[in-house]
């Protein structure tokens, strides 16, 4: 990683928006902002809007938002703590030179940097991302790992690493920035403002982005994805593996070999997997007691669900259960 110290956390942010950037990710790091300032009665996140050009910028949806710098305009850093870039689709083609070299101004001046959705693209292409991790839109994970070989991409919702905060796509905008929220403000206004967007499971940092099974193996193998979707369909009540093969049209032994070629494991150890993942979202989200989660989860007893989450997770559910959310000192 990078030698630079840690920084405090950012409150003044210009947004940068690109081409075609995904609006719904854009308004996902605005709106907690806006809504943090209104529950603390006090003004302590400010935000503007820039383009390349100053001109209105049209977004994915056809939408266009009001910009109010250019990025050629004198002072443009003078009230900022941070730049984050919003990009969506083609963000190849909306990473210009002009843009490249102000990034890297602001930088030099000391700013904090952030990409959402496939922004990290761009930091990236910059050079201002070597040495640092960070998260992108799964669907461009493979594209930033091959490219940019000095930058270590993570499969995680978001990414704070120092002065560098990035986060995929979607709505995963809103737990880094409730991330942020918490650190400055306190528990009580994060989690005023997840009430008001009426957001119920908050995401921690090592929470990683569900990639769709069709992305990683394509159109390769259709029995692999039915056998996979009867796994998450039959998490209370597991079928055997004989009854999957049965139902997908294989036999045990050929079951084997397709979960060995395309995820590098056996079918029980990813229907495992499979049912440990949706009993940590049960550990976040509800209070059921550790009995119940089991039983919701398939697991004979709470001492195996118990066994298998800490071989699985390397700590206990109660463990996990314990730790809350996270927090910003982690």
């Amino acid at each position: 990683m990078t030698n630079k110290p840690a920084i405090d956390f950012p409150t003044r942010f210009g947004f940068l928006l690109l081409n075609d950037f995904t609006l719904i990710s854009m308004s996902s790091a605005v709106e907690p902002l806006r809504m943090a300032n209104r529950i603390s009665g006090k003004k302590i996140y400010e935000w503007c809007t820039i383009s390349e050009t100053g001109e209105d910028v049209a977004a994915s949806d056809g939408l266009s938002v009001n910009v109010e710098y250019g990025i050629d305009d004198p002072g443009v850093f003078s009230d900022l703590d941070a730049i984050i870039v919003c990009a969506g689709q083609r963000v190849e083609n909306s990473t210009t030179d002009p843009v490249l070299r102000w990034l890297r101004k602001a930088d030099n001046a000391g700013l904090t940097l952030g990409a959402i959705c496939t922004a990290s693209y761009v930091l990236a292409k910059a050079g201002l991302l070597d040495g640092y991790r960070c998260s992108v839109h799964w669907e461009n994970i493979a594209a930033v790992t091959d490219l940019f070989p000095r930058v270590v991409v993570s499969r995680r919702v978001y990414t704070i690493d120092q002065d560098r905060l990035t986060s995929s796509g979607g709505i995963a905008p809103v737990d880094m920035m409730l991330y942020l929220i918490q650190h400055q403000c306190g528990k009580a206004v994060s989690a005023g403002v997840a009430e008001q967007f009426v957001h119920e499971r908050v995401r921690i940092r090592s929470d990683r982005q569900r990639v769709p099974l069709r992305h990683t193996v394509g159109n390769q193998s259709e029995n692999l994805i039915i056998a996979v979707e009867l796994m998450e369909a039959n998490i209370k009540e597991p079928i055997t593996q004989s009854e999957i093969a049965a139902l997908v049209g294989l036999s045990g032994r050929q079951l084997q070999r397709l979960f060995q070629r395309y995820l590098a494991c056996t079918p029980s150890r990813h229907y495992l997997q499979i049912r440990l993942i949706r009993a940590r979202e049960l550990l976040h989200q509800t209070s059921l007691s550790l009995v119940e989660i089991s039983s919701m989860t398939g697991f004979m007893s709470s001492s195996h669900f118990s066994k298998s989450y800490k071989e699985f997770y390397n700590y206990s559910p109660s463990e996990e259960r314990r730790a809350g959310s996270d927090s910003p000192s982690s």
